[in-house]
């Protein structure tokens, strides 16, 4: 069996986000496991629209070629990390419609998050476990969390350094979280292709 391959998708598109220095720091820490392959999947690299098809590509094929574009990349996937910060207490909107936009792409995948902002994106990573569960995803228990005072030594809301200078705190969430994609990820890979 090949290694499964993970898309680590950036969920915020807003031009000040701060979702590209923990992305880089995900992608860099991730890739130096050998169980999976990892790729980053910016949502700023996809022109999707809102969601306006006649129904989710479960019941119908979706129409808008933009939408299908996103379907092909995300079916590439054996799993995902949702890199996610927190808005008004759930995810940006850029991701729940990239979510919306497919469907049994998603299906029995695993999907993982990092969060950050004041509690780590703590309430938009619990929003965010509920949605795949309605995408028929496997939503992992363990997740990262940037927050707090971790959160603001590297936010430009704060002291805007590097990520090296967190690295310490979030690298045991870091491990519990990859080594709990890689089996799941294994797992239902195995499962799909048994039933296939």
């Amino acid at each position: 069996m090949s290694k499964p391959k993970i898309a680590i998708i950036i969920g915020s598109t807003r031009q000040a986000r701060f979702a590209d220095k923990p992305a880089a720091w995900l992608l860099e820490n991730a890739r130096k496991r050998d169980d999976m392959e990892f790729e980053l999947v910016d949502l700023r690299d996809y022109d999707l629209p809102f969601f306006d098809e006649a129904a989710s590509n479960l019941w119908m094929p979706s129409q808008d070629a933009r939408a299908v574009a996103w379907q092909n990349k995300v079916g590439e996937f054996d799993g995902y990390i949702f890199l996610t910060a927190e808005y008004n207490h759930s995810i940006a909107g850029s991701l729940k419609n990239a979510l919306d936009q497919a469907y049994k792409e998603w299906n029995r995948k695993p999907a993982a998050a990092m969060g950050y902002g004041g509690v780590g994106a703590a309430r938009a990573i619990e929003h965010l476990r509920n949605i795949a569960v309605e995408l028929q995803m496997v939503p992992l228990r363990n997740a990262v969390h940037l927050g707090a005072g971790e959160f603001m030594k590297v936010s430009p809301l704060g002291q805007n350094g590097d990520m090296a200078e967190v690295d310490a705190v979030l690298q045991p969430s870091l491990t519990g979280m990859l080594d709990e994609l890689a089996w799941w990820a294994a797992a239902t890979k195995t499962a799909r292709e048994t039933t296939a």
